[in-house]
């Protein structure tokens, strides 16, 4: 009788020794910051040798106000979705970024814009593209998520939800901007669509950078009650025909939240990320192959969009308050702020 229980113990030791850890550090429920928030305001080629001296202090202003602006409603009790959206708010009113009032100009020398918007907690979202007039498409893109039965809405369908919502609508010339339609008549002399990606592609060009970027937007916030939310705003790529869209308003692709796992919103060439369902792959990475969100944001941006061909990067922050900037540009316009009010602005990849 011994020898028996000797060998069922034996075999069940040895059994056990022989299993899968099933424990990760994106399984780890040890809190890293009770709450956090990250963002971005583009990816591309962007080099301190082609950056005055102003315009990246203007940068950096705009990209700690927007971060501050999320920061402080975190600190004091307020939701993941209130410091998303006014966080957003704050670059899509500035003319630096590809977003909102610094929008690019279509091919028929308009300015289409999109955004999206995720909650953690419901796996709800809402989205709108190629709208014209509203003048802050991230807060149209939650109401389409909290006030109606869709997902996404599009074009004048769009514009007359929002007007019903009470939301602000503007006259279009309000997203016009010197600097951007200048960008769009070079592209146009040369005969070249303009990708907002990279130089090979003539992308959305800041004479003031010389280069090259992406100036989409974007953003995700942990609150202290756990909730994760995430958003992205953009104008889209300059000379864009035949009503476009990107990646920026799809779920998935350009934006993504879920509280079981991490917040990640996109910026890059859409069509890329569309294909690769970018945003998501993170997410499921992380729920599915027990990924911490390092692994899972590098994995995804250096290896299987890259080898796509695909250029840009993402923000991502998991449920424990990691953060994750991970891009295959040569920079990235970036902030974040956890709950110990650490404060990191960066633009360029070193």
């Amino acid at each position: 009788m011994k020898n028996i229980f000797f060998c069922f113990t034996l075999i069940f030791l040895l059994f056990s020794c022989n299993q899968p850890k099933t424990t990760s550090k994106a399984q780890n429920d040890t809190p890293t910051n009770e709450f956090a928030i990250i963002i971005h305001g583009g990816a591309g080629t962007i080099l301190k040798k082609n950056m005055t001296p102003e315009k990246e202090a203007a940068y950096k202003t705009k990209l700690e106000e927007a971060v501050r602006t999320g920061y402080e409603i975190l600190k004091n009790g307020g939701s993941s979705g209130d410091a998303v959206i006014k966080t957003i708010q704050v670059m899509e009113e500035s003319p630096l970024f590809n977003a909102g009032k610094g929008a690019v100009f279509t091919h028929e020398e308009t300015n289409e814009l999109d955004a999206s918007f995720m909650d953690g907690k419901t796996l709800n979202a809402g989205a709108v593209a190629g709208v014209k007039d509203i003048k802050s498409p991230i807060e149209a893109a939650r109401k389409v998520m909290t006030n109606s039965d869709h997902v996404m809405l599009s074009g004048a369908g769009a514009s007359q939800f929002a007007k019903e919502q009470g939301l602000e609508i503007v006259d279009p010339s309000y997203f016009y901007t010197e600097n951007r339609f200048k960008s769009l008549q070079r592209i146009k002399n040369k005969e070249k669509t303009a990708l907002d990606h990279d130089d090979k592609e003539a992308a959305f060009y800041d004479a003031d950078i010389k280069n090259s970027k992406y100036g989409t937007v974007g953003c995700v916030a942990l609150d202290k009650e756990g909730n994760i939310t995430a958003g992205t705003s953009t104008g889209g790529m300059t000379n864009k025909r035949w009503g476009r869209i990107g990646d920026s308003p799809i779920i998935g692709s350009g934006t993504y939240a879920n509280n079981k796992t991490c917040g990640v919103s996109s910026t890059g060439w859409g069509e890329y990320f569309i294909r690769s369902q970018v945003a998501y792959d993170i997410s499921a990475q992380m729920e599915y192959q027990q990924k911490s969100l390092k692994e899972a944001t590098k994995d995804v941006i250096q290896n299987k969009l890259t080898k796509l061909g695909g250029t840009g990067g993402v923000v991502a922050l998991d449920k424990n308050g990691n953060m994750s900037f991970e891009f295959n540009t040569a920079g990235m316009y970036r902030a974040s702020m956890n709950d110990k009010g650490d404060l990191v602005v960066k633009i360029y990849a070193n």
